[in-house]
Formats: C-alpha cells, sequence, structure tokens
C-alpha cells in the first residue's frame, strides 16, 4: 500500500508540515507500525534514535490532526476514479481510563458513560460499490465532551440547531467526503450510516446527481397526504420476493447460528418534514425509497432479523432491493476498522503517550494502518 502520509507532502511539492525532516520521520513512523501492525513506539522502533525521533513527531505542535487527516484523503481520492463507491461513516470512542494517572490534564474529556476520559472518532471508510474492497479514508473526525458538560436535558437539545449536535458529525462526513473527491472523477457516492444517522436535514441536504444515502431506520416517521405510518405503509407492500442469509452467533443478544429466510417488500415513499424543523431552511417532505427484509418462520426463543432501510436510490423491484441490502451489509467494515484499531490488532487504547493530542496523532496513523491490514 502507498504510504498516504506521503501524498499530501507530494501534491504541494514540499513537506506537508513545512519541514522535510518531520515529513520523512512522519512516513517513517507510518511505514513501522504498517510493517509491525503496532502502534507500541518503543517496539516497532530500530533503535533509541529512531524512537526518540517517532515520540518528537507525536508531540510536535506543527503536526496537526488537519493535516494528518487531509493527507489520507488525498491518498483516498487517488484510488476513486470511475468508480462507485460506499462511503461508511461511524463514531467509536477511544477509552483511556485505564491510564487516567499519568495523562497530562489538557485536553482530557469524557466517553460514553460520562466518567471515562478519552475523545471520540468519526472516521469515513471508502469502499468499492462493486466489490467492498476497502479504498481508504476520505475523513476523520476528532471531538471530546467536556469534563463538566451539560447532558442533553440542561442543553435543550433537542431544540438545538444541528450544526451544534453531535448528530452533525454525518452531514459533516458527507460534506467532507465530497469536498475530498471533488477533483477526483469518482462517479458515484453513498453514503451509509447506522440508526443514528436516520436524520431528515441528511437526506434534504446531502443527496444530489452524484451522491445518495442509505440509511437504516430508527424513527417510524410521518408519511406526506397519509395517516399511515412509514412502518405501517411499507409492511403493507406486496412481498416481491425472498432470500436467505447466515446469521452467526452472538451471545450478548442469545442469538443462535441460523439460515434465515426474509421476505423483502419496497416502496417509493415522501417523508414529511418533523415540524420542529423550519420551512424556510427545509423542504416539506423529501421523497425516498423504502426496503424491508423481514425474517419468516423465526425459530421459537429467536429473535426475527428485520432490516428497514432508506435510500435515494431507486427501488423498485427485488434485484435492486437485493443490491441495497448487500451495500448496508458492508457497513460492517467498519466495525472491523474499529475492532482492529483497539483489540485485535493495534491496540490503540494501550498505548504509553501522555498528550491527548499525541494519542490523536497516533490514531489518525493508526486508522490509515488498520484500513491497510483489512
Amino acid at each position: 500500500m502507498e504510504n498516504p502520509i506521503l501524498i499530501h507532502g507530494q501534491e504541494c511539492q514540499g513537506a506537508a508540515f513545512g519541514d522535510q525532516r518531520l515529513e520523512k520521520r512522519g512516513a517513517n513512523l507510518y511505514a513501522a507500525m504498517e510493517q509491525h501492525q503496532s502502534v507500541n513506539i518503543r517496539q516497532i522502533s530500530k533503535n533509541r534514535a529512531e524512537q526518540v525521533g517517532f515520540y518528537r513527531f507525536l508531540d510536535n505542535e506543527n503536526v496537526t490532526t488537519g493535516e494528518l487527516v487531509k493527507s489520507l484523503g488525498d491518498h483516498c481520492a487517488l484510488q476513486v476514479d470511475g468508480r462507485h463507491v460506499l462511503a461508511i461513516n461511524d463514531s467509536s470512542e477511544i477509552n483511556l481510563q485505564s491510564h487516567i494517572g499519568r495523562l497530562q490534564s489538557e485536553g482530557l474529556g469524557v466517553v460514553g458513560n460520562n466518567k471515562d476520559v478519552g475523545f471520540y472518532i468519526h472516521p469515513t471508510l471508502i469502499l468499492d460499490a462493486k466489490s467492498g474492497f476497502p479504498l481508504g479514508l476520505s475523513t476523520v473526525q476528532l471531538w471530546i465532551r467536556e469534563l463538566d458538560h451539560e447532558d442533553k436535558n440542561e442543553r435543550e437539545y433537542k431544540n438545538l440547531p444541528i450544526e451544534q449536535k453531535e448528530s452533525y458529525k454525518w452531514l459533516k462526513s458527507a460534506e467532507e467526503t465530497q469536498t475530498c473527491f471533488q477533483m477526483s472523477g469518482v462517479q458515484m457516492v453513498t453514503h451509509i450510516g447506522d440508526r443514528e444517522s436516520d436524520i431528515f436535514q441528511e437526506f434534504a441536504t446531502v443527496a444530489n446527481e452524484n451522491n445518495h444515502l442509505l440509511v437504516r431506520v430508527a424513527q417510524n416517521r410521518r408519511l406526506k397526504d397519509t395517516r399511515e405510518s412509514l412502518y405501517t405503509y411499507l409492511s403493507q407492500q406486496p412481498c416481491e420476493g425472498t432470500y436467505t442469509v447466515e446469521v452467526s452467533t452472538d451471545s450478548r443478544i442469545e442469538r443462535k447460528a441460523r439460515e434465515a429466510l426474509l421476505s423483502v417488500r419496497c416502496a417509493q415513499v415522501e417523508i414529511q418534514r418533523p415540524n420542529k424543523l423550519s420551512a424556510a431552511d427545509y423542504p416539506e417532505f423529501v421523497k425516498l425509497y423504502a426496503v424491508e427484509a423481514l425474517e419468516v418462520n423465526t425459530p421459537k426463543g429467536q429473535k426475527p432479523i428485520h432490516w428497514r432501510l432508506l435510500t435515494t436510490h431507486s427501488v423498485v423491484c427485488l434485484e435492486q432491493a437485493l443490491q441495497v441490502i448487500e451495500w448496508y451489509k458492508w457497513r460492517w467494515r467498519i466495525e472491523q476498522l474499529f475492532a482492529t484499531l483497539k483489540t485485535v490488532g493495534l491496540n490503540i487504547e494501550a498505548t504509553q503517550l501522555e498528550s491527548i493530542k499525541s494519542i490523536q496523532r497516533l490514531t489518525i496513523l493508526a486508522l490509515s494502518v488498520a484500513v491497510s491490514v483489512l
């Protein structure tokens, strides 16, 4: 895999960080991490001098996360010419609670349980839409929640504009991916997200001729000019056909392995704008296509497989519905990316670095290595 940390510097005909020695040091660090599939600086360094150089690179204020992310995006943009690609984005936390005693105080924030310290990442993984092959990362967002941040009720979260919510990350991912690919010659981009990305604002603003959306439904939305909800209307559509999937064991939800038979329905729908959104900012409705895959004859004691998807792609037959379902199934690749980053592979949360900024820089490099592993 070509070294993505060099790409930005090459395009600018100079070092990405304004210092050729710094650029070379970053390239060497990435190469060592990729070779050893490790973020342990001591283990991947050839000698003491190289180890010190790697630490200095990660501690250098001239090495910004923005420059590192742009380098990854520039590299990814070289891979997508003429392709239809899937832009799969999701969030994960980097939990550093086990290192609390030695972490520097600057930049400390809390993660999901509002007690442990760490920060959040939201990468966008690009796959070839025909094969599912990983092509790189178009963008990576990082942020912290302040140690004393207010909860959603205190902030009146529901009344905040989307730009002031963490959920804006979904729209920002699409925007930054479009910017990344604007000179690339990419054929089409389908932005894919899980239930958390079921946001009216995203459907109203992201989709255009070359950009599509595909999300898993989280809300039983109102439909235009009918009293029926999305779930009811979709369930009333004729079955387009069936297909089988292999269901793996999942002890967390007491799911047993089996071959599941799913019936498929699809329909064009007009999703009504939520009352809380301004008519001046958003259209009255958006036209989308809904797909439902529901398991039939589920074994006793097992919860049926049930997917509902919304997309801007045209879905009017079984073949198109199955293609959309297949694309969404490939969202699992970003879960594999996180697993490689945090557990089975690079184990980023075990880093011995003391600065949050240094750990964030290391995380961006490690994400790129994780893509190479995939």
